[in-house]
């Protein structure tokens, strides 16, 4: 079973919109887990205009699952994550102004930062995971970095899904596929929802984990949050 690992950093979104600590971030984290995920993703941001540093430091006692902080390894982030120790880092190229992630590493033309960055994680004991486009010269790149796992940039299959175009996925099977034989584990995130999971499942090959949070708590404003991580848990089976 591919394991879900719930993004809160739209919980983190509407605390800071109205200041003070409602909803509480660390509380929806345990509530998700009780629910049923087997994980929990942050993406700190060097603003910090949803998940804060801070939160990272007090999620880290709660998270009995997996926990995974997801950025781009400026030397903040890199401090950070030394800090707090998470079962995984994944990183990711974001600019400072992104709203959200859009595009995966150039892991050919980043090897050398990324192999200096990926030992001292893994030095640690944490996991490593990059964020890359299902492009087979990145996985390669990505398998020459020392990474543990990568995470498949899915925004692209999301778009094609909606207009009801299936073979958006062939890319991310054969980039899967190669990531495989390469002995590299595979992780998925962006954009991925209800509608769209259980297809993408079933055409992954040794999916391991999808990292959910904007649709998931899109829908569960619908349909509450305990009813939806148990949807996508039955669709990831």
């Amino acid at each position: 079973m591919t394991k879900l690992s719930v993004n809160i950093n739209k919980i983190a979104t509407l605390r800071n919109s109205r200041g003070g600590d409602v909803p509480n971030v660390v509380q929806f984290a345990k509530d998700a887990q009780r629910f049923g995920a087997q994980g929990i993703t942050i993406h700190p941001r060097p603003d910090e205009r949803h998940i804060r540093y801070q939160d990272a430091r007090d999620l880290k006692p709660e998270v009995y699952t997996e926990f995974n902080i997801e950025g781009n390894p400026v030397d903040k982030f890199v401090d950070l994550v030394l800090e707090v120790k998470p079962t995984q880092v994944t990183l990711v190229p974001d600019a400072v102004d992104a709203i959200t992630s859009n595009a995966g590493w150039d892991t050919i033309k980043h090897k050398d930062f990324l192999v200096e960055v990926i030992k001292e994680f893994q030095k640690n004991g944490i996991r490593t995971s990059i964020f890359v486009d299902p492009v087979l010269k990145q996985i390669e790149g990505a398998q020459a970095t020392g990474t543990d796992r990568i995470e498949l940039y899915t925004e692209s299959f999301a778009h094609q899904y909606s207009l009801g175009n299936k073979d958006g996925v062939k890319p991310y099977v054969e980039a899967a596929e190669l990531a495989g034989k390469l002995g590299l584990g595979i992780n998925a995130g962006h954009d991925l929802s209800l509608e769209n999971i259980k297809f993408f499942k079933s055409q992954i090959p040794n999916l391991l984990e999808v990292s959910i949070g904007h649709a998931l708590i899109a829908e569960s404003l619908y349909l509450g949050v305990e009813n939806v991580i148990q949807m996508y848990l039955q669709k990831l089976k």
